[in-house]
């Protein structure tokens, strides 16, 4: 049985606005239960998906049951449905754009374990970056304070500290993670 996380609920609960609630309420629920087997869940997850599912999505799901994607023909199946959506996103129902949410979820979990791709270093990506902006060396004092910093960091003499990977982020408005030493 796959077991959904805290860590999970919360960014779906980031992403779904709406959701936050109901998933708390699950899983504060689930947390307590006493189940022994999966048919133990299902009165409770009735009763509990009446009140947070509308009708439209609850018919969408039977016609399209998400589940784990496991096989690589199980994610070819959900990526198509999800490029059917996606050529008519500016004709799609709430249901059919939560629909789109959740396929997008599962594959994107199927994918991230299936082909992970290789941590770059920070230095790398501050490469890159400048690079995609066409900047040079002098165009990071702003972020770095001084030329001497900016050339001992992009030289590999000094490591970005907390305050140049917030200004760095801001800069080229992408994650700070991006920034953060490789820790495995």
């Amino acid at each position: 049985m796959h077991v959904i996380s805290r860590k999970k609920l919360l960014e779906a609960a980031q992403r779904h606005v709406d959701a936050g609630k109901p998933l708390d309420v699950w899983y504060r629920v689930a947390k307590k239960a006493e189940w022994k087997e999966l048919v133990d869940v299902r009165p409770r997850l009735e009763k509990m998906s009446s009140l947070t599912v509308s009708p439209e999505y609850s018919a969408l799901l039977r016609k399209i049951p998400p589940k784990v994607i496991r096989t690589e023909k199980e994610n070819e199946i959900y990526t198509d449905i999800l490029y059917d959506l996606d050529r008519r996103s500016k004709t799609l129902t709430p249901a059919e754009k939560e629909l789109a949410e959740l396929l997008t979820l599962l594959i994107e979990d199927f994918e991230e374990k299936r082909y992970p791709l290789p941590r770059t270093e920070p230095l790398d990506v501050l490469h890159f970056l400048m690079d995609q902006h066409g900047l040079k060396q002098k165009d990071l004092v702003d972020v770095f304070g001084t030329r001497s910093i900016v050339s001992e960091v992009l030289g590999g003499k000094r490591e970005l500290n907390k305050d140049h990977i917030k200004r760095l982020s801001g800069r080229f408005r992408v994650s700070p993670e991006l920034f953060f030493e490789r820790t495995s």
